[in-house]
């Protein structure tokens, strides 16, 4: 919103909604394309274009859920030292520490939870810290607009920095709104699949977004244009309230990651042949060695350049545009070239190109946001 204000962040946000709930449709339309039901992204790429797609596909894929787990573990961070701030503002603990505590409990949790299906219990947990979070940060963000002076909600920046900052905020948008694995997500859904996979879309798209409106629109509207990243860092009120807020951010966190985690460690543990007890020395020992030193260099790239947005506007370029639009319009195209008409072909060419070229203008866009900030606070930062 701050980038945008208020005209061009609502219609952003329903825009990349309405968009996002297409590409995704178009995913799902193509779960069972040749009779087989296709579970990874990959695999789908793959049967439809041949090999290189399936490798381009899962290296566009790796970078993406990288990319998030990176958001994730700098989310989490924030969130433990909003914690420390409020009992102890001595500059003593900065934000690489609190990035690095919180990617040692994410490891920790990877080891601990072997394969994405164990998260069982975890999830209902996940979805009682999100209401949590979401109705803490949206009655403190009211209270504060209600007891406010007029904001600014003027964009900031010269005519330049606004267009580049436009165009990673659009990035921005459809990071927040899309995983480019959709197919993994929904591998256990039942028949029928394709007709499921697009009710739990539209749920997703119409109920499912309606909290992350709310926050969004509260926050922007309580702070204006010095809305910080992590809302948290705005709102005012009792501390026992803000400690349950900042850590449920924090332990949701540490769940969400492992979710988008979990392709990569199911790939390393099929390609080494992990099977059997999860506790028996071999797999243990595996996971402690290859995922930790996975959520090592997380945690290493989270603290060395920790601009949150940035990364988001980044991950949405290089990855999420590619992967959830381009290669999504491309699927279907080929997949139903004899059945669709010349304007439904055009329909998606246009999609493809608009796309592509968007994702080249985002990553521009995002790699200047990165570089400025890298030289307003330098690596490490303690923002």
């Amino acid at each position: 919103m701050v980038p945008l204000g208020w005209i061009g962040g609502v219609v952003g946000l329903i825009l990349a909604t309405a968009i996002s709930l297409y590409a995704n449709a178009l995913i799902a339309m193509l779960h069972e394309f040749g009779g087989t039901r296709h579970i990874r992204y990959r695999d789908l790429a793959g049967y439809i274009y041949g090999r290189k797609a399936y490798s381009l596909t899962w290296t566009l894929q790796y970078v993406n859920l990288f990319m998030i787990n990176t958001g994730f573990i700098i989310l989490a961070g924030s969130a433990l030292k909003a914690v420390y701030v409020l009992f102890r503002d001595d500059d003593q603990m900065k934000l690489p520490h609190f990035i690095a505590i919180a990617g040692l409990v994410c490891a920790m949790f990877a080891i601990c939870i072997p394969h994405l299906s164990a998260l069982g219990i975890w999830l209902g947990f996940s979805t009682v810290l999100s209401l949590a979070y979401i109705v803490i940060a949206l009655v403190l963000s009211l209270k504060d607009g209600i007891k406010s002076p007029a904001r600014d909600y003027s964009v900031p920046g010269t005519s330049t920095s606004k267009i580049f900052t436009t165009i990673g905020a659009s990035a921005n948008l459809v990071f927040a709104y899309n995983t480019g694995m959709l197919p993994e997500i929904q591998a256990t859904i039942r028949q029928p699949v394709v007709k499921n996979m697009m009710k739990a879309l539209y749920f997703q798209f119409t109920v499912g977004v309606l909290p992350l409106y709310l926050v969004t629109f509260a926050g922007y509207w309580a702070y204006g244009s010095s809305t910080q990243t992590f809302l948290l860092n705005n709102v005012k009120g009792p501390i026992w309230v803000k400690v349950v807020a900042n850590i449920t951010a924090f332990l949701q966190s540490v769940i969400a990651l492992h979710i988008f985690a979990s392709p990569m460690y199911e790939y390393l543990d099929t390609k080494h042949g992990i099977k059997g007890s999860a506790l028996a020395f071999k797999n243990l020992s595996f996971r402690i060695l290859v995922r930790g030193g996975y959520m090592t260099l997380n945690t290493f790239v989270s603290a060395l350049l920790p601009f949150l947005g940035d990364f988001m506007s980044l991950t949405g370029a290089i990855s999420t545009f590619p992967l959830t639009f381009i290669l999504a319009n491309h699927m279907y195209l080929v997949a139903n070239k004899n059945k669709l008409t010349s304007t439904q072909k055009l329909w998606h060419w246009i999609n493809i190109w608009f796309f592509a070229v968007m994702s080249v203008a985002a990553t521009i866009a995002a790699l200047r946001l990165i570089a400025l900030d890298s030289k307003t606070y330098h690596v490490f930062a303690d923002l």
